[in-house]
């Protein structure tokens, strides 16, 4: 995960309307929308009447979005599932783009996740203006008695705000994790390695003691400790021994790896979760904005 932690970076500013600065969430943005657009045109063409492959694949995706809006918001919202759809890849591959290393991952950037949440508000109050009328609308601010007005209007303004701070926090707060862990495992690496590699007996004598603990202590009862013990001291001499020739100068070897997996998880379950309540609120909003026609006609009535 690529992540600064004091903000998006600027690469450039356009001089017109003031100045409108292009940073690494745009460029991620940018290119996430290049991809969700040459993706679905190229899936979309020479479809067969018997799929195979991706094809099937991308069916299945299809339908099973189009059966989760229906049960969310009803079968008279379905033309809803693409707007729902975009929304989902988007935040997916949004997350996802951090982790080539090279560039931000754009739903850690709160001016993104609360354009999304602003945008999905303006669907609602749209909604709610065009099936009450804009004097019925505000009267639903008054619902169910007048004093609650203010906490109604507090409420209206919190749901943007909370939809898009809970899926930025979740993607940035696990980049600043594992960015510190890293920063933390590397002070260790040259600590500890440091001092082993500080004399060449040091090492060699860790890296002797580990193979014999692995190899005499096979049959003992407590092989899987000791097997542990051995791995530990031999990965450490080695490293050491390593160090203590120059092989190794400068490299955080304590910090191989462990900030690898926990990105993978920030990055890909993390952001799938988030994505996925993401997308589901914004389906329950928007659902309760449009409820059927009959139900509808029966309120006006």
């Amino acid at each position: 995960m690529n992540l600064n932690v004091t903000g998006a970076f600027i690469y450039f500013t356009i001089p017109i309307l003031g100045g409108i600065p292009i940073t690494q969430t745009t460029v991620s943005s940018l290119i996430v929308a290049i991809v969700v657009i040459i993706a679905s045109i190229r899936l979309g063409k020479n479809l067969k009447k018997r799929p195979d492959g991706v094809q099937v694949l991308v069916e299945k995706g299809v339908t099973m979005l189009y059966d989760m809006v229906a049960e969310s918001m009803g079968e008279h919202n379905l033309h809803w599932a693409p707007f729902i759809g975009t929304i989902f890849l988007s935040s997916i591959l949004g997350s996802l783009i951090g982790m080539t290393g090279f560039l931000r991952s754009s739903t850690a950037d709160l001016s993104c996740t609360l354009t999304w949440a602003v945008l999905v508000s303006l669907i609602i109050w749209y909604n709610g203006i065009r099936n009450n009328g804009f004097v019925g609308w505000l009267k639903g601010f008054t619902e169910p008695i007048v004093v609650m007005t203010p906490m109604n209007v507090i409420s209206e303004i919190a749901q943007p705000v909370s939809m898009a701070f809970r899926h930025f926090g979740n993607v940035a707060g696990g980049g600043v994790i594992t960015s510190i862990l890293y920063v933390a495992l590397s002070m260790l690496s040259t600590a500890v390695l440091g001092a082993i590699a500080n004399t060449k007996i040091v090492p060699i004598a860790l890296l002797i003691a580990g193979a014999a603990l692995l190899v005499l202590f096979k049959q003992k009862t407590h092989k899987k400790l000791h097997a542990v013990i051995g791995a530990v001291c031999a990965v450490l001499g080695l490293f050491g021994v390593l160090q203590a020739f120059g092989l190794l100068e400068g490299v955080p070897v304590l910090a191989l790896g462990i900030p690898a997996v926990l990105s993978c998880y920030f990055d890909i379950f993390s952001g799938f979760v988030q994505a996925y309540v993401f997308m589901l609120l914004t389906m329950v909003y928007i659902g309760n904005s449009c409820p059927p026609p009959e139900t509808r006609e029966a309120v006006q009535s």
